[in-house]
């Protein structure tokens, strides 16, 4: 099968509190919700129709197993999600404090499966004939995933549409700089790159979005993508800038918004769309989502997301 999309990274369990405001020690009572930003953001892509598959790796366990079956059951082939029999599937649980509180704890240790996939379990012929792949910073942070991160975009050459989501996770590094090393070795064998304005800052060391674009862009990708929180998003390529405000909603859990986006633009940019119309779909995707509890299963359908678009 020759997929549209193929997302590439983290996988886990979220384990998200049914209670607000409170803090971890706290809770009493937690909803269990596939999750991971590579996982989710290929859920999302699903929901919008597209023929979809994530490459990661679980625990030989039951929230391994759990995983699987419930990619399959949202429309994401699992094919490529295999086990590794010494480590546990992670888990996340979070705190809920809104609007804009939402502290994470990841338990990944000793160490996530999803850092071992291994460069020679690629379907490298999947890969490069893929329309859209899209892959995390979280991917570059160890070995043996890095190698097969740099292995899949050695197989993508021009081909199609390539998207980094800088993702950039504090506990994933030794520091910003390593981070930044390593995004800036990759960047140019991307054509689309998409982050919030402190994962850009790592990135290119940068805070201003139009310096942020401008550095972004001279190091190879014809778009970037910087997410300004609750004041919406800008999005630039060789035809200028596009600002696109925030949507209002009333925030439940903002974890998943930026996944429910990344789902909603590679519809947008498969569909051949222009930038401000991607945008505009992408940042109702993501606001419907902040006002849901979970992650995954919150991502909405194409349907959902054209009805709720602003009208201007």
């Amino acid at each position: 099968m020759r997929f549209e999309v193929i997302t590439m990274g983290r996988l886990g369990v979220d384990l998200y509190p049914l209670e607000s405001g409170l803090a971890l020690g706290d809770i009493t009572t937690f909803g269990r919700f596939l999750g991971g930003s590579a996982a989710n953001v290929a859920v999302a892509s699903a929901r919008h129709g597209r023929r979809t598959a994530l490459i990661s790796r679980t625990g030989a366990d039951e929230f391994g197993r759990y995983l699987r079956e419930e990619l399959d059951r949202l429309g994401v082939d699992n094919r490529y999600v295999t086990t590794v029999a010494t480590l546990p599937t992670p888990l996340t649980f979070c705190e809920i404090h809104p609007p804009n509180d939402f502290p994470i704890t990841f338990y990944r240790y000793p160490k996530a499966p999803d850092m071992e996939i291994m460069p020679e379990e690629l379907d490298i012929d999947a890969i490069s004939s893929a329309d859209l792949f899209w892959m995390t910073t979280t991917g570059l942070s160890d070995e043996p995933s890095r190698s097969a991160h740099l292995a899949a975009l050695d197989a993508r050459g021009e081909h199609g549409h390539t998207v980094l989501d800088l993702d950039y996770r504090e506990a994933f590094w030794d520091s910003p700089e390593d981070a930044r090393r390593e995004i800036n070795e990759v960047i140019g064998q991307v054509n689309i790159v998409v982050g919030n304005l402190g994962e850009c800052e790592v990135a290119v060391g940068k805070r201003e979005p139009m310096e942020i674009a401008e550095a972004l862009l001279e190091r190879g990708p014809r778009m970037a993508i910087v997410k300004l929180g609750p004041d919406g998003v800008m999005g630039f390529d060789v035809s200028g800038a596009v600002s696109v405000g925030a949507v209002e909603v009333d925030v439940v859990n903002g974890l998943g918004a930026g996944d429910a986006f990344g789902g909603a633009l590679c519809h947008g940019v498969l569909s051949g769309w222009s930038l401000r119309r991607t945008l505009e779909f992408a940042n109702t995707a993501g606001a419907i989502v902040a006002g849901r509890l979970e992650c995954s299963t919150a991502m909405p359908y194409t349907e959902e997301v054209l009805a709720a678009l602003p009208r201007g």
